[in-house]
């Protein structure tokens, strides 16, 4: 009986102690006041102020220095929270409450009148204080005690996290810390560039499939810290008041199929893969849920698939490492970390979780250290299949390798049983490959003078047109047609006329290049293909070089009639870029040469 009344007497002390009024330092703040605030749920939603502050239901908050939360709940809370000034008399002080995704906040200063009201379900200019988080600037006096009481009610979860700031201090702080989340969302921005650009160099749809994982964890994360109402959509509450709810439950969409392809979990995990679809759609009718069931649904589905999903992946990830596949081992640590964060964000909305600094930023840790750990995890998988490619590639090679031997060795001892007729197919094979030899000889080749005919002169003149577009040189075509060579047919006859084609044909290659073509197209036209040149002055030189040698062949030949040539000269690119175009410009140009004078040369210059 009396350690009970000492228990009760303790535990009223103890109530006591933890209503008692918050004394601010003299020092500029942040000030903590969760042990000071006493917590009354109002399950109707009716409580006016004037019953709130005549209620004697009010309790500590007991969070054990935790920030206040009450997780996912219908009732209206009341907050009540008793500062004394003292200490700091005539300084400004604002209360800030730190989770901008609360649907109503109202503070009351009943001894001042005042009352002010913020919410993600209003615009963001009707804010007591532009501000991303909930401000309100607190009218205390300069000395003794003043009760503030809060109002609040929201669809989501219910995390109330208090801070009192000093005004000039406050001021300093959001500098720091929008620098520091300006870093954050500028890595968001650049892991998302950057993958973006990999999808459309490598049109891999697992880097489309992450980009939409980043962006969605953009909008999550935007709607938790308040930028997104304060920058993005601040005159837009109704869908302020579902983005973090939508943007987390497409992030953990996005996530789930990036794992699923880059796992591979189909065929390396299925059972676990058809788990992670589940979840999947489960992710996805937390993001649609906003537009037919209750708000409060939708975010209590996100954070429970958000949890789940953060233990699937870390199992999956162990299997598949396991199991050897590639990038499993960096995809494994970042998205534990990252995952850890989500879980423990999700167990926080939930109140399984404490409410403090860690639990409420472990997504925002945890999704940095992600970023640069998971692009670690796609070079390890690029290395890992290149290597199980080379492997594969060894492999095979030493099979053939062994193959080939196995062949060798039935070869060998099927030409010890069989040595005649492998004697005789190989004579075959022999006479087969000297009659191809020679039909590829002859389909190439004219039979009288042994040069190239049109057939491969239309190849090489296509080879070298491609060389030149590389090395960005002059390639000439010289059309080459013998002058008075009808006479040395009719007085000598055609066996005389044979002699001196062959002659002609001689001459002219002694009068160019090795590394140029010299071909008969038939009868006396002949065509010189002549590369890498600088200059049409050198086209012009060898052409005098081939008339010289031309004149020159009946000599060879021993036939006293003499010829000349008339040459058409066309160049590449100037004169055109394929062999047909070509040849019928040094054709013109040819003949504009025999109209001049035969036996001269003419480059085919504006000739149409």
């Amino acid at each position: 009986m009396h350690a009970a009344l000492r228990l009760f007497v303790f535990l009223a002390l103890a109530i006591r102690l933890a209503c008692a009024a918050l004394v601010l330092p003299s020092t500029a703040g942040p000030v903590n006041p969760v042990a000071a605030v006493a917590v009354l749920e109002d399950k109707s939603g009716q409580l006016t102020l004037a019953d709130a502050m005549q209620s004697t239901a009010f309790r500590p908050a007991a969070t054990g220095g935790n920030d206040i939360n009450l997780g996912y709940s219908h009732s209206v809370y009341w907050l009540k929270l008793t500062l004394d000034t003292h200490a700091a008399p005539g300084r400004d002080w604002l209360l800030e409450v730190g989770y901008p995704s609360l649907d109503h906040v109202e503070l009351f200063q009943p001894y001042s009148g005042r009352a002010d009201h913020a919410g993600d379900r209003q615009p963001f200019a009707k804010r007591p204080v532009p501000h991303r988080n909930f401000v309100f600037p607190l009218a205390l006096p300069d000395s003794g005690t003043a009760t503030i009481y809060l109002r609040v009610r929201s669809e989501g979860n219910l995390t109330v996290p208090l801070r009192l700031w000093e005004a000039k201090r406050f001021q300093w702080h959001n500098q720091d810390l929008y620098a520091l989340l300006a870093l954050y969302y500028g890595m968001l921005l650049a892991l998302g560039l950057y993958n973006l650009l990999l999808f459309l160099s490598l049109r891999d749809r697992l880097y489309l499939c992450y980009v939409a994982f980043v962006a969605s964890m953009a909008i999550g994360q935007l709607s938790l810290n308040g930028l997104g109402n304060q920058y993005l959509w601040p005159d837009w509450p109704a869908w302020g008041h579902v983005a973090l709810s939508t943007g987390f439950a497409l992030t953990g969409f996005f996530g789930a199929l990036f794992t699923r392809l880059f796992l591979n979990t189909r065929q390396i995990a299925p059972r676990w893969d058809s788990l992670i679809v589940v979840l999947m759609a489960a992710f996805m009718l937390a993001a649609l849920g906003p537009a037919f069931m209750p708000y409060q649904w939708s975010a209590i589905l996100t954070s429970l698939a958000g949890a789940s999903f953060a233990a699937v992946a870390v199992i999956v990830g162990v299997v598949c490492l396991y199991r050897r596949q590639p990038g499993a081992r960096y995809f494994l640590l970042a998205w534990t970390l990252l995952l850890i964060g989500v879980g423990m964000q999700a167990l926080r909305n939930l109140a399984w979780l404490p409410t403090n600094a860690l639990t409420s930023h472990t997504m925002q840790i945890g999704s940095a250290l992600e970023m640069l750990l998971l692009s670690f995890a796609l070079a390890d998988r690029i290395h890992v299949l290149r290597r199980e490619k080379e492997l594969a590639q060894t492999e095979m090679l030493a099979t053939r390798e062994a193959t080939l031997a196995t062949l060798r060795a039935h070869e060998q001892e099927l030409e010890q049983r069989v040595d005649e007729r492998t004697r005789a197919l190989t004579e075959a094979n022999a006479r087969l490959a000297a009659s191809e030899a020679q039909l590829l000889e002859l389909a190439h080749h004219d039979q009288l003078t042994g040069l190239p005919n049109r057939l491969l002169l239309n190849e090489r003149v296509s080879h070298a047109i491609v060389r030149a577009q590389r090395s960005r040189t002059l390639l000439a075509l010289l059309l080459v047609d013998l002058d008075r060579f009808k006479p040395v047919n009719d007085h000598y006859g055609h066996a005389a006329g044979d002699c001196m084609l062959q002659a002609v044909a001689r001459a002219m290659q002694g009068a160019v290049r090795a590394s140029d073509t010299v071909a008969r197209l038939g009868g006396d036209e002949f065509v010189v293909l002549l590369e890498n040149l600088q200059d049409a002055v050198d086209v012009e030189r060898l052409a005098d070089q081939l008339n010289a040698a031309v004149a020159a062949a009946h000599e060879a030949a021993g036939i006293p009639q003499a010829i000349s040539a008339s040459i058409g000269i066309a160049l590449y690119p100037t004169h055109g870029d394929d062999v047909t175009t070509l040849l019928r410009r040094a054709d013109e140009a040819m003949y504009h040469a025999k109209e001049i004078e035969p036996g001269s040369w003419f480059v085919a210059r504006g000739i149409s």
